[in-house]
């Protein structure tokens, strides 16, 4: 097989994958790259693809390790790599939640040494899992070993039409179909992370009793994102159902999600339905709110602009003003009750739509 040592500045957004897509289908794959992103079934689906290729079946145990990176020093990872491949061409070593940036000055200079000297027939990846990869730039002779001698590969979210396909083929696996509006759907409730959507996809084929998932298949099963519970809960005070909203906020907070977050998330939401509001106001329509807000459809720019007709400008800059205030009271006021000072708010914004 053959192979290359990485020696190319290529990081920039998008290109690390694509470059790993060439080297796997060129065979050449390199000595070092580095895997870092949200998106972690695309980013186990190519490690299996690199594995596959560079460990053949059988010798899994020689020439494939992984390490977790808390048990890992520069010096372990160099000995490992010094190990001769048996009966293959190279040795596969992937290093999890070995934070770069964080290595004692001593184990960095070892390192850095170590990437301008991998052995030609072993390929290392670092992987971030469980920890953000946040480059240090003022560690400046790291940062030019890693731009120099390892490729990184951002895994993201997919884009839309890729996802909405993706989804598409998991359904038809499993014997069912959907169209792209429910699909949307989906996304909106479960997030744009295949990670989150497979088992909600494997739930909702599972439930459903016909050949086509409808959105009430999706609702009876799925466990709903925070940002999407938090606007369904939005949504109901905008139309006056105290009720619902109130319930839709029991049910996060018995789920023990944190009132700080909740508080987050609604201050997201208040400051977009805001600007649909805005929208209508200034003739804008719902690709002016995609731009906006980097939304990736015009699925939740309509449901949107769908609330803000039945809101006005007035009112959300109110509502946004109100939970900036709870904000900074939260952060600031010691032995605060933040669960009821949240449920009073949403009486506040209920009592503000009368």
């Amino acid at each position: 097989m053959a192979y290359t040592k990485r020696t190319s500045k290529e990081s920039e957004r998008g290109k690390g994958l694509a470059q790993l897509k060439a080297d796997l289908a060129a065979g050449t794959l390199g000595c070092a790259y580095l895997f870092y992103g949200k998106e972690s079934y695309l980013r186990e689906r190519y490690l299996d693809q690199v594995r596959k290729a560079l460990v053949p079946d059988g010798f899994q145990e020689f020439n494939y390790h992984r390490v977790e990176g808390k048990d890992l020093t520069a010096q372990s990872l160099a000995e490992m790599a010094e190990a001769m491949p048996m009966l293959a061409e190279r040795t596969l070593i992937v290093a999890v939640d070995f934070d770069l940036f964080r290595l004692p000055e001593e184990q960095r200079e070892r390192l850095i040494a170590f990437l301008s000297d991998i052995p030609p027939y072993c390929c290392v990846i670092f992987v971030y899992d469980t920890l953000a990869y946040e480059p240090n730039r003022s560690m400046k002779k790291l940062t030019k070993a890693i731009a120099d001698h390892v490729q990184a590969v951002e895994f993201r979210a997919a884009d839309r039409g890729d996802l909405i396909d993706w989804i598409g083929r998991h359904f038809r696996a499993l014997g069912k179909e959907i169209d792209r509006s429910t699909a949307e759907y989906l996304i909106f409730l479960c997030g744009d992370l295949m990670t989150g959507l497979l088992p909600e996809i494997q739930k909702a084929a599972a439930y459903a009793k016909g050949k086509t998932i409808t959105e009430k298949d999706i609702d009876a099963v799925a466990d709903p994102v925070l940002s999407a519970e938090v606007f369904k809960m939005t949504d109901a005070v905008v139309q006056g159902d105290y009720d619902k909203a109130a319930s839709i906020l029991g049910d996060l907070l018995k789920m023990q999600t944190e009132p700080i977050l909740i508080l987050a998330s609604l201050g997201s939401q208040l400051r977009r339905l805001y600007t649909a509001c805005l929208a209508l106001e200034g003739g804008k329509d719902r690709y002016w709110l995609m731009e906006l807000w980097e939304m990736k459809s015009d699925y939740p720019a309509k449901l949107l602009l769908s609330a803000a007709r039945r809101t006005s400008a007035r009112w959300c800059a109110e509502a946004v003003k109100a939970s900036q205030v709870l904000d900074r009271r939260l952060k600031s006021e010691r032995g605060i009750d933040a669960a009821g000072e949240l449920k009073l708010l949403l009486v506040r914004l209920g009592a503000g739509k009368k």
